[in-house]
């Protein structure tokens, strides 16, 4: 028997099928984080322009003669309207004609290659770079990470989190219910953990700590959870198909490396409703604007906490009326 084992592990067809599945994976994982990188590009930018109108008109028309699609444009009287826009995250950045010398707004915390992108508007609107228009920094990133290197660099860490630790709980703890306190649990300590680093160690945030480990928590957590409750309803093929949900989607299309705009068209708004996409979208409110946006990003991270939850008690239910009908059989053998 043990023979028959063996030469069905070593068979030739079975070790190409092996290797055609490891190269159709490893594909796709190139596919998946290399090509919202390479595919990166300026379109539908939320951006605000303030001014008098026929100076507005002037510049909206410039801007779509020479940027098409580039940027999706709101208009505002003054430069208060549109400083308010920006610390809202409601635009990443705005051109004030206000005072007639134009002047670029930007905000290089909500996104470092978008503000790039914008100083790049702001010489071709002065006709070159002696006649460029001052470019402002509203809200800019910290003075230890003025690249934002550390924060894109934490997109990883929040994602192998959550599926690490749904992996080895799943693993290494029995019973659901310590299973999902483990996972809490975690969420808390993680949240600390990564903050701690980023915030006090390499200098990546600003904003309130604890606001900021309660975010970080709330993603591991979402992650977790949901991973927790696709493996006890599907098994092994349910934790596998999660953590390919959030590493090869969600991973790569959180847009928190540039932005979710810059991704190819409508990907990046569907890496904003999986949680690495809210979790660094919201990050970024709450260290960097007070909070300014974050409802929406609050919202999907708590759906998939609720989500994980759900799928944890559909799981125990189904359980249940297994375990019910064995218990008459059970007194039967004792008596």
């Amino acid at each position: 028997m043990a023979g028959r084992h063996t030469a069905g592990k070593s068979g030739w067809g079975r070790t190409g099928g092996i290797v055609l599945l490891l190269t159709a994976l490893l594909s796709l994982i190139m596919i998946a984080f290399a090509w919202p990188a390479t595919r990166s590009s300026v379109h539908d930018v939320p951006l605000a322009v303030a001014g008098p109108a026929p100076a507005v008109s002037q510049v909206v028309q410039q801007l779509n003669a020479k940027r098409p699609g580039a940027f999706d444009v709101t208009t505002v009287a003054d430069t208060a309207a549109a400083e308010k826009l920006i610390r809202d995250r409601e635009v990443y950045g705005a051109i004030d004609l206000t005072s007639g010398h134009p002047q670029v707004i930007i905000a290089s915390a909500a996104s470092p290659v978008v503000a790039q992108a914008l100083q790049q508007v702001a010489l071709g609107l002065g006709g070159g770079e002696n006649a460029a228009p001052a470019v402002r920094d509203l809200v800019p990133l910290p003075a230890d990470d003025p690249r934002g290197a550390g924060l894109a660099a934490g997109a990883l860490p929040l994602v192998l989190g959550g599926i690490i630790a749904a992996g080895l709980l799943t693993n290494l703890v029995a019973g659901i219910g310590r299973r999902v306190a483990g996972a809490l649990v975690f969420a808390i300590t993680g949240g600390l953990a990564l903050v701690a680093i980023l915030q006090y160690w390499l200098g990546s945030l600003e904003g309130d700590y604890w606001t900021n480990a309660g975010v970080v928590a709330l993603s591991i957590a979402a992650t977790a959870l949901t991973l927790l409750g696709l493996e006890a309803l599907l098994g092994v093929a349910g934790l596998g198909l999660g953590g390919a949900l959030m590493m090869l989607l969600g991973n790569p299309l959180s847009g928190l490396a540039s932005a979710p705009e810059m991704l190819p068209s409508g990907w990046g708004a569907i890496g904003q409703y999986l949680p690495p996409g809210a979790a660094g979208s919201l990050l970024r409110s709450t260290a960097f604007f007070d909070g300014g946006g974050a409802g929406p990003h609050l919202l999907v991270l708590g759906a998939w906490t609720v989500l994980g939850l759900l799928l944890v008690g559909a799981s125990a239910l189904r359980r249940r009326p297994a375990q019910t009908a064995d218990a008459p059989a059970e007194k039967l053998v004792a008596a």
